[in-house]
């Protein structure tokens, strides 16, 4: 114990000796800590915090490098679900996910969502997610605000994610409420409680992957906290109507309804998929004003986005343009051959210079693809 008095203040009381068996080693606590403890049925039991009193302490940083405040993030109004590509082994193409994302920068998007579920980031561990946070901020983090997705079903996961995203300096988090296992409204709001402490959060709700909306009442409750920077809303726009009356900031997340979210709803933009794709002419919709006939030229493909589940069309959009391989993480698989041609067809109509990289678009043969079990 004389080794344990050097590391500090909570062993530099007097020490207290324990009962022991004839042959056994001496063991000491310091006095304040045995005080809490009793010897029951010849076991011993353990200290309850008795040392380090409130341990579970947030990781919080004073360098201000990165700092951002809630209100900075409440001003975004394009935001893209970056996608993550992939190298043939399955692990990360970080070549072709920074020729995206100079492509959202130079295109004129603010935030990024980075391991979303456009980005699979359920398709990742932690450590990938992790280190893709931290490459983001670290090459791009002075000209886009870059959004960790930490959130998790577990708020245990939850909270440790949301820690270690802040400390590689992402500028906020997002965070979906508990899928599958649901939970109370209460639990609801105790689980965003633990997170919104750590810095600037979004709330993302989509009912149609987490078998469970959050209502309003959850949403008023935490936009109490100075870290609440808003919600991610696909509910609806009648729902986006009801928090900007509240001066709630919302961003839609679903791409057919953005735009009248944005000038009809006040929704402060978008969390985009299709920027991925077309980052100017989203760009465009956001902030160009109100314009019904960008809007409907856009459905198209929108439309065709969304068929099959995200990120489906946008995996297989992106490999038909030459901007990322045409690897897949299994379950993902790319859309048919019929789906791939109207693509081609899509993009002409919309204009290949409106859309993200300088191949010709073309129709990708089956035998192309590269799907990833293990990863």
């Amino acid at each position: 114990m004389s080794s344990l008095r050097s590391y500090g203040v909570f062993f530099r009381d007097a020490t207290f000796q324990l009962p022991r068996s004839a042959g056994s080693a001496t063991f000491q606590l310091p006095c304040h800590a045995a005080a809490n403890n009793k010897w029951t049925n010849g076991r011993w039991s353990c200290p309850q915090a008795a040392i380090i009193p409130n341990f579970h302490l947030p990781m919080r940083s004073l360098e201000v490098k990165n700092r951002t405040s809630a209100e900075d993030i409440k001003s975004l109004r394009l935001i893209t679900a970056i996608k993550t590509p992939y190298l043939p082994d399955g692990r990360f193409d970080l070549e072709a996910y920074d020729t995206l994302m100079q492509m959202q920068i130079l295109n004129g998007a603010e935030g990024v969502i980075v391991g979303g579920t456009t980005g699979e980031g359920h398709l990742m561990s932690w450590d990938e997610h992790i280190m893709l946070i931290g490459h983001t901020v670290n090459c791009f983090g002075g000209s886009i605000k870059v959004i960790g997705n930490t959130g998790s079903n577990s708020t245990r996961e939850a909270i440790h994610a949301t820690e270690q995203g802040f400390a590689v300096g992402m500028h906020a988090a997002l965070h979906i409420n508990p899928y599958y296992g649901k939970t109370s409204l209460e639990g609801l709001v105790s689980h965003f409680d633990a997170v919104l402490s750590m810095g600037p959060t979004i709330i993302y709700n989509v009912p149609s992957r987490t078998g469970q909306d959050i209502p309003p009442p959850v949403i008023h409750t935490v936009s109490q906290s100075a870290n609440m920077a808003g919600v991610k809303e696909c509910v609806g726009n009648d729902r986006i109507q009801e928090y900007t009356d509240s001066e709630i900031v919302v961003w839609s997340g679903n791409d057919d309804q953005c735009h009248d979210a944005r000038w009809g709803y006040g929704a402060t933009g978008v969390i985009s998929v299709t920027s991925n794709l077309i980052p100017g002419l989203m760009h465009k919709l956001m902030f160009g004003g109100k314009n019904t006939s960008l809007n409907s030229k856009l459905m198209p493909l929108v439309e065709w986005l969304f068929r099959e589940p995200n990120p489906i069309g946008l995996n297989t959009a992106l490999a038909q343009l030459g901007v990322v391989r045409p690897v897949f993480r299994l379950p993902y698989v790319p859309l048919p051959l019929a789906r791939r041609v109207e693509f081609v067809n899509i993009v002409k109509e919309i204009g290949r210079e409106n859309f993200v990289g300088e191949k010709d678009v073309r129709v990708i043969d089956d035998d192309e693809f590269i799907l990833v079990g293990r990863y």
